[in-house]
C-alpha cells in the first residue's frame, strides 16, 4: 500500500477509525524498506491515541517524529514547531502526517496546504464501519467533506480499517464492504485497500490487503 501513496501522505478520519495505528505501521514499513521517514503528529485536539505516544518505538526504528509542543502545563496551548513546514518541503524520504479526528484538527493542516499542493501529496481517509457511536455512511461522507474544507486539501483514497479490536474476525471485515462502497459512492473517493490484523491472514485473503501489527491499544490492555 505504501508504494501507492505519495511521499507526503496525510491520514485522517473519525476518532476511533484507527488512523494512528495505520500511520505507525506505514512508517515502520517504509523505514524497513530503506526510506528515510518522518512522522508528523498533527493532532492538537485529542490527547489520546496519538503518534507522539510511540516516540520510543520510532526512535528505535530510525523514524523521525515531529509532535506539537505543549507550553507550561499538560495539554495547554499546543503549538506545531517550524520543522513541520521544513519536513513537508524536504524531498528526501517519506512524510506521514497523522491528523486530528475531526474538522477542528484539520484546521492546523490548512496552514500547510500550499506546501503540500506544491510538493504533491496523498490524503487517506481511514474508515472503521464498526467504530463506536453507530457510524453512518452519510455522516462519514459529511465529515470527510468538512475535513477537506478545513484543510483546503482533497482526499485521495479511502482505506477500510474496520475492526472490533481483539474481537475482529474475517467475517467482520467482509461485512464492511457495502459500507465502504456506499461511502465511496457518496464522496466519489475510491477505496485503496483493506487493513487487517496480520494474525487474521489465514482467515481472509485477497488483493489490496495491508496486514498490520496492533500498536495502539486501550489503556486497560496496557501492562
Amino acid at each position: 500500500m505504501v508504494k501507492c501513496l505519495s511521499p507526503r501522505t496525510v491520514l485522517c478520519g473519525h476518532y476511533g477509525s484507527g488512523k494512528t495505528n495505520l500511520t505507525v505501521n506505514l512508517a515502520l514499513q517504509a523505514v524497513r524498506a530503506g526510506e528515510p521517514v518522518t512522522v508528523i503528529d498533527m493532532d492538537i485536539v485529542n490527547p489520546y491515541f496519538r503518534t507522539a505516544d510511540f516516540r520510543g518505538l520510532f526512535q528505535e526504528a530510525g523514524v523521525r517524529l515531529i509532535a506539537p509542543v505543549y507550553a507550561n502545563t499538560n495539554l495547554d496551548l499546543p503549538v506545531l514547531p517550524p520543522s513541520v513546514g521544513t519536513a513537508i518541503r524536504d524531498k528526501r524520504g517519506r512524510v506521514f502526517l497523522d491528523l486530528g479526528g475531526d474538522e477542528d484538527g484539520a484546521v492546523a493542516l490548512g496552514g500547510f496546504s500550499a506546501a503540500l499542493e506544491e510538493q504533491g501529496y496523498s490524503m487517506v481517509y481511514v474508515v472503521n464501519s464498526r467504530r463506536e457511536l453507530e457510524p453512518d455512511p452519510g455522516e462519514e461522507a459529511a465529515l470527510l467533506a468538512r475535513i477537506q474544507a478545513a484543510s483546503r486539501l482533497r482526499v485521495s483514497w479511502l482505506v477500510n480499517n474496520t475492526n472490533l479490536g481483539p474481537e475482529t474476525t474475517g467475517e467482520v471485515i467482509r461485512q464492511s464492504a457495502p459500507y465502504l462502497a456506499e461511502v465511496s459512492r457518496l464522496t466519489g473517493v475510491p477505496v485503496l485497500g483493506t487493513v487487517i490484523d496480520e494474525r487474521l491472514l489465514p482467515s481472509i485473503t485477497g488483493e489490496r490487503l495491508l496486514p498490520v501489527q496492533i500498536y495502539v491499544k486501550p489503556p486497560w490492555d496496557l501492562e
